[in-house]
């Protein structure tokens, strides 16, 4: 069971979200502006918050950066807005996941579990230590990447495919193959964001970002 954090202006999409999350034996509560949220974080611990974008006092993108100031908890971002740029600024801002509405109850809960389980694992130790290419440096038991000795913000998604990719270094990975592997069922929506945030990942890894080859028509490859 998990501690369910719902943001959202909606009372109908609350009651969605929350019929189907007590369904799958989830423990639920939900606020109706970012501002609440935050101050919910403060007092409460949650495994995700399902954050609305537009909300009357404050937004989702305000409270997400606010809450991950205090604390490291998943957020996936609803929003009508579903253009590529809304998506970019979402995965920009650190979000784990980020779903359009109208969505399907069945896929979200979906999403929300597979956040909920990577997140609860990547908090466990790994019996890896370190991975190292270059000047790039990942520590599993750190949970954290340093490019020539500096640490590199990396949002949690970010981390998890830099990760998967230099576990199968000079693997030519599909589309498809870092999408089941980082979020870790098979995705209904456009594949494009894996592209969204190979691009993200690219510009954190500075002069080290041609690591990651393009296959065309494929995915990706990180080589030394």
């Amino acid at each position: 069971m998990a501690k369910i954090l719902i943001a959202d202006d909606e009372p109908d999409i609350i009651e969605l979200i929350k019929r189907y999350a007590l369904r799958d034996g989830h423990e639920v509560r939900f606020v109706e502006d970012g501002s609440e949220a935050i101050e919910l974080c403060r007092k409460e611990d949650f495994d995700i918050i399902v954050m609305d974008v537009m909300m009357p006092d404050t937004d989702g993108f305000t409270a997400t950066k606010k809450i991950r100031e205090m604390k490291d908890i998943p957020v996936l971002m609803l929003s009508a807005r579903g253009s590529e740029y809304d998506k970019l600024f979402g995965f920009e801002s650190g979000v784990d996941d980020y779903v359009t509405k109208p969505f399907s109850p069945k896929e979200l809960m979906a999403r929300i579990n597979v956040i909920i389980k990577r997140h609860a694992a990547a908090s466990k130790p790994k019996n890896e230590n370190r991975l190292t290419c270059a000047g790039i440096v990942l520590d599993t038991l750190g949970h954290e990447v340093t490019i020539d000795g500096e640490r590199a913000e990396l949002t949690a998604k970010e981390y998890s495919i830099l990760l998967y990719l230099m576990q199968n270094k000079g693997v030519v990975l599909s589309r498809d193959k870092i999408l089941n592997e980082v979020w870790g069922y098979d995705y209904f929506g456009d594949d494009r964001t894996v592209d969204w945030q190979i691009k993200l990942l690219r510009g954190k890894l500075g002069i080290y970002r041609d690591h990651i080859h393009t296959i065309r028509g494929v995915g990706y490859k990180f080589e030394d």
